[in-house]
């Protein structure tokens, strides 16, 4: 071998070419001599070696391109792990198991976009352009279209007064109006708040009716105020003034005959329609009475007493004990427990102040109970709300007031319960038998109206916050199906906890139980668009419940067996616009619901003559496979659980007696 010219040793070349042949494999450590046998070679021998990029010993990337270089290779790692991430949801998604999507079975079809529903009896009520639309709830057809105003209608309510309905619709400039809908005929009763001085007209932000139709509540804010104007509806008075109708003789206020111009297009099903549903203005029916105004509980404040005996003296039959009004608390001790907690949480109160938020009430008319005892010369007839319970936001009170009053008597609370925490959400069943008072810390208390006392106090999950309440009717589970029994047991109730994590939780107490609150619905943290935004009971069907998600899917829930059964959708292509508030209304009566869709909007321009929109749809629980064999076998009979060991707490107490008295 020819010895090399130290010229080429020296050269570039020469020392690119010498770093061109060093290993990428570079052996830690000493070297040493191997064994001639390979059995003694060590197994872990590749351990030893580290691996050197060839590209390094070359090249040392100047600043800042050492830092682009790590900045590009992070990006590469991060975008890699997306891809995987994604393909791993993918493939879970598509292992996963899809409900059965039922179409619906009607259409109501509009050029503009129906705001509200609600339905009663037999109709469906929906409110959009100039007014609101009456339709038969069993072939959606339209009978009706009231279209006096000038606005929209932006809510409407309606309510089952035996074979009447008594419609409740709010426009955009939030004015109330009450119908009476009786034997196929509209009357126009009375609009709440409606002024002629625009500049002092009031919103309604919310309203409730007693069950039975004998009272209604109005919340009404206006001119940086908040109150709550309760009314005494005349509805036996009604029903002999629409018998025996009576002209209107004030010529100087005469009603307009509405003109059936249709809120929707001609579509096949309109043109099948039956008119047979008129209105009579120029009837005239007795007014709503007004026994009292409700304002927000005052602030608390420092004391003008100047002795403990004032207080008591304030006190008119301890009407108002517990309110924290009357008291005996200096404003000097406010002012020093006020400096001690600004001082604690001094870091945690400094930076901007929130705006502050106007007081808003929930409201439930209650019946005659245990808890609700009214004086002994006061007789209200069964059947009928007797008080009226209230709590406003941020206030620990829920209060009590006797609905048997005038307008001129003093409006104080005959009651108050006092809780821990602020009242954040309170439901009433529809049976006024219940109530649920969820607190802002998360504990829930379940009062029986009827026997006067709690029978469970339930705490949610730390971190959970109760968002909406909604009870179920009670219900077994028997030989694996859900059924209702029909004589129904006392102090249990079935409810479901919607928390603002979208996460779902069933509660179920009973008197000689203790409350268990179990998760049905995890709040999803793979998939965001699972998120449940409202829930809402088919009491049709035995523990099901509705449940609406984030990305527009409607499911049937079955809280039994914690498993959605179907699903239900429009047809393509349309949709729910909002699907975090979704527009539908379920009967309580029968197996319907009601559901908006809108057609995504289309490029280019377009006018009212178009194809409509917008649309209606009707779902019949009977009409779906799955459904209908839990509609068909939903009641069991009071003999099946008599033979039926397994459900003793059904039975009647002289049964129950009669068994136990049998197996001693």
């Amino acid at each position: 071998m020819l010895p090399v010219p130290p010229s080429v040793m020296s050269s570039p070349i020469g020392s690119r070419a010498q770093r061109m042949r060093l290993p990428i494999f570079t052996q830690k450590g000493l070297l040493e001599v191997p064994s001639p046998t390979e059995k003694d070679w060590p197994k872990d021998d590749e351990e030893d070696y580290v691996f050197k990029d060839p590209d390094q010993e070359l090249h040392s990337l100047p600043q800042p391109y050492r830092m682009i270089n790590k900045l590009v290779n992070l990006l590469f790692d991060r975008s890699w792990e997306v891809i995987e991430e994604r393909d791993t949801l993918r493939e879970a998604e598509l292992s996963r198991i899809q409900p059965t999507v039922y179409p619906p079975v009607f259409e109501s079809k509009f050029n503009k976009m129906p705001n509200c529903m609600a339905v009663s009896q037999d109709y469906v009520f929906i409110g959009g352009a100039k007014g609101f639309s009456v339709y038969n709830l069993y072939d959606a057809k339209r009978m009706y279209v009231w279209d006096k105003l000038k606005v929209d209608v932006t809510s409407i309510w309606a309510t089952d007064l035996g074979s009447e309905t008594l419609i409740a619709p709010v426009d955009e400039m939030g004015v109330i109006r009450l119908f009476y809908f009786c034997k196929d005929s509209l009357f126009f009763i009375k609009a709440i708040n409606e002024v002629e001085d625009t500049s002092k007209q009031t919103t309604c932000v919310k309203m409730a009716i007693s069950k039975g139709g004998d009272f209604a509540a109005f919340l009404l804010q206006g001119a940086g105020d908040i109150w709550l104007d309760v009314y005494r509806l005349p509805k036996e008075s009604w029903l002999k003034e629409v018998e025996h109708p009576q002209l209107t003789t004030n010529p100087k206020k005469r009603v307009r005959q509405p003109q059936l111009n249709t809120l929707d297009p001609m579509t096949s099903d309109n043109l099948e329609m039956d008119i047979n549903v008129c209105f009579k203005g120029d009837i005239k029916l007795s007014l709503p009475i007004h026994i009292m105004k409700i304002k927000p509980p005052k602030p608390v404040t420092g004391t003008t007493f100047k002795s403990p005996l004032e207080v008591f003296a304030k006190i008119e039959d301890l009407y108002g004990l517990g309110s924290g009004q009357n008291h005996f608390i200096k404003d000097s001790q406010w002012e020093q427990q006020a400096a001690i907690f600004n001082a604690m949480y001094k870091k945690y109160l400094d930076g901007e102040c929130e705006e502050e938020v106007p007081s808003m009430a929930t409201f439930h008319f209650l019946l005659p109970s245990c808890i609700t005892m009214m004086p002994t010369e006061v007789k209200s007839p069964a059947g009928v709300a007797c008080v009226l319970g209230i709590h406003w936001t941020g206030y620990h009170n829920f209060f009590l007031y006797s609905l048997n009053r005038t307008l001129k008597d003093k409006v104080d609370p005959e009651g108050v319960w006092p809780f821990a925490a602020p009242i954040a959400v309170s439901k009433l069943s529809n049976s006024c038998s219940y109530l649920v008072l969820a607190c802002e810390d998360g504990v829930l208390t379940v009062w029986d109206m009827a026997e006067g006392l709690p029978i469970g106090v339930v705490a949610l999950p730390e971190g959970c916050f109760c968002q909406s309440i909604i009870f179920l009717k009670y219900f077994l589970v028997l030989e694996g199906q859900n059924v209702y029994p029909e004589g129904r047991p006392k102090s249990q109730i079935t409810c479901v906890v919607l928390c603002t994590d979208a996460s779902l939780h069933l509660v179920v107490a009973k008197a000689t139980q203790e409350p268990t609150i179990s998760v049905l619905v995890e709040r999803p943290v793979k998939h965001p668009e699972e998120a449940i935004c409202a829930v809402v009971a088919v009491l049709t069907l035995p523990g099901m419940v509705l449940t609406f998600s984030k990305g527009g899917s409607v499911h049937l829930l079955d809280v039994a067996k914690r498993q959605v059964v179907c699903a239900f959708a429009p047809p393509r292509p349309y949709r729910l616009a909002v699907p975090w508030e979704p527009v539908f209304v379920v009967s309580l009566q029968h197996p319907y619901f009601l559901l908006r869709g809108d057609r995504p909007a289309e490029t280019g321009p377009t006018n009212d003559t178009d194809d409509s929109q917008n649309s209606v749809f009707y779902f019949h629980f009977n009409a779906y496979p799955l459904v209908e064999n839990i509609l068909r076998n939903c009641i069991v009979s009071q003999v099946d659980l008599m033979e039926d060991m397994a459900f003793p707490y059904v039975l009647p107490l002289e049964k129950r007696c009669e068994n136990l008295l049998q197996k001693r």
